[in-house]
């Protein structure tokens, strides 16, 4: 891939990322969603250990499945009820030209994508103005690589876990940023995004948004279960 080309790839990356988190149900509010979710089991002192702390203080592995499995759901239904991933002639990508219905997918993974992760252990990506910073969105991406299959999103998140275990809140060093972010950036702008939408030339219908949304939520929730194992529920 020639320099140009890995440019425009990770500038698509951006602007999808962007314009999807312009959408209203976009941004997760870590302790709104947490206490909705959380009342279902656990008492009004559990649902405060849990924002306080985390939600595997809580919530054993059996209830943790439980909610992760009713937000995969949810999210999978209202993407294929809204969503007609549109497939466009060949080339759109590298012209950065974003579809409506590309923004809309999007929208529903980074929603879900935080919901999962409030749901594991992980600290809130927003501020206290719940605006998301540029590390912020460096996350998101790590986790939108895993969704699709990235090996070294993988590895890169396993060491920003490796961080969380020592630092409050998520800290990701310079060196993780330099080595990582812009590579998963480039793949998924050209060969994550072309998994995403085939090159049909019409509306893609539901059933293959289906079948598209449920294997990437699925391949989150399987890393999340990895590391909840590998850290025996603590982050």
């Amino acid at each position: 891939m020639s320099e140009e080309n890995k440019e425009k790839s990770v500038s698509l990356w951006n602007k999808v990322l962007e314009t999807s988190l312009r959408l209203p149900f976009v941004k997760v509010n870590r302790e709104e969603f947490l206490t909705k979710e959380l009342t279902k089991f656990c008492t009004p002192m559990e649902v405060m250990t849990a924002l306080d702390d985390t939600p595997l203080k809580v919530l054993n592995k059996k209830e943790i499945d439980k909610l992760a499995n009713q937000c995969i759901n949810y999210h999978l239904t209202m993407v294929c009820g809204t969503s007609a991933l549109m497939g466009l002639p060949g080339g759109w990508w590298m012209a950065g030209t974003i579809p409506t219905d590309l923004t809309q997918f999007y929208g529903h993974i980074l929603s879900l994508m935080q919901k999962l992760i409030y749901l594991y252990g992980w600290p809130s990506l927003t501020n206290v103005n719940q605006q998301l910073d540029d590390e912020s969105l460096n996350i998101m991406t790590l986790f939108v690589g895993v969704m699709m299959g990235n090996k070294l999103a993988v590895e890169a998140l396993t060491k920003v876990v490796g961080q969380m275990s020592k630092n409050a809140g998520i800290k990701i060093s310079e060196g993780i940023m330099a080595h990582y972010i812009i590579k998963i950036a480039q793949w998924i702008g050209i060969k994550g995004m072309g998994k995403v939408l085939p090159l049909v030339g019409a509306p893609i219908s539901a059933t293959i948004t289906y079948y598209t949304f449920r294997p990437m939520a699925r391949r989150l929730k399987k890393h999340l279960d990895d590391l909840y194992d590998m850290r025996h529920g603590e982050f």
